[in-house]
């Protein structure tokens, strides 16, 4: 659901701004975020809801019941009443999935249940601890609704590479500009994991965790290009070019780039 999401979003906002967008960028080094402004303006927005939820929306206590093995069922109470909160007991994003789909139509194994508050065996999944916390039970949806709104953030900065592609002929500014976003956002996605302000967080997709795979994505792909475009290395990734995948095909597979859209299309899946 969450690709599908992204997808969608992102490729809407590619449509309906088709006529309001220049063909040629002015000079500068921002003239690319600025001629895609209302793909940028979607990711805000997208961000904007991510952050009010996850920190504004009250999150009360929570009960829920499992059936035991023997047929009998439980019922297990999750203390919260708090706002804010990022770790796995009382975050808003699967408050929010157990409101709008139901607690039943939730994933009943989470990853939470392999931490170590869970699990001795842990980061494997094993028996649970005596003493284990109640949310280490809990149905949680790791491809919930509010994670996705925030993942459209990361398909703004994916197709923010694909316009560089577009956009800049030479090998030194596609670089530059690749390299310049990805290292931008790993610095920021490791101020905000080692501050604690917003750990990186996957089950969530926190802002931070979009920030460093955005970020290590710019620096793979540019990786990729160096390999592909600049030295010509087309030989060993010609299988790619077999595999059907289409996800990357956005108007940016021409000419040299031809090879480096085939190994995205293997990336992208």
């Amino acid at each position: 659901m969450r690709i599908t999401l992204v997808y969608f979003v992102v490729a809407l906002i590619e449509i309906l701004t088709t006529k309001l967008r220049p063909t040629v960028l002015d000079s500068g080094h921002i003239s690319i975020f600025t001629a895609y402004r209302w793909q940028w303006i979607g990711g805000f927005v997208a961000f904007l809801i991510y952050i009010i939820t996850t920190y504004a929306l009250y999150i009360p206590d929570r009960s829920f019941v499992l059936q035991n093995p023997d047929g009998t069922a439980k019922r297990y109470t999750v203390q919260c009443g708090m706002r804010g909160h990022l770790g796995p007991a009382c975050n808003a994003v699967g408050y929010v999935d157990r409101q709008v789909w139901g607690i039943e139509h939730l994933y009943s194994q989470p990853v939470w249940i392999r931490l170590k508050a869970c699990t001795f065996s842990s980061p494997y999944q094993g028996p649970l601890r005596e003493d284990a916390p109640t949310w280490c039970l809990a149905p949680f949806e790791p491809e919930g609704l509010i994670s996705s709104i925030s993942a459209i953030l990361s398909g703004t900065i994916g197709i923010h590479y694909e316009h560089v592609l577009i956009h800049f002929k030479s090998h030194s500014e596609r670089l530059k500009q690749w390299v310049s976003m990805g290292f931008g956002l790993l610095i920021i996605a490791i101020i905000l994991h080692f501050t604690n302000a917003i750990p990186i967080n996957k089950q969530l997709y926190s802002i931070s965790y979009v920030c460093f795979t955005a970020g290590a994505a710019g620096f793979v792909f540019s990786g990729f290009y160096i390999l592909i475009d600049v030295w010509g290395l087309r030989t060993p990734f010609l299988f790619l070019a077999r595999m059907d995948r289409n996800e990357c095909n956005a108007g940016v597979c021409d000419g040299s780039s031809r090879h480096l859209c085939s190994v995205c299309k293997w990336m992208v899946l």
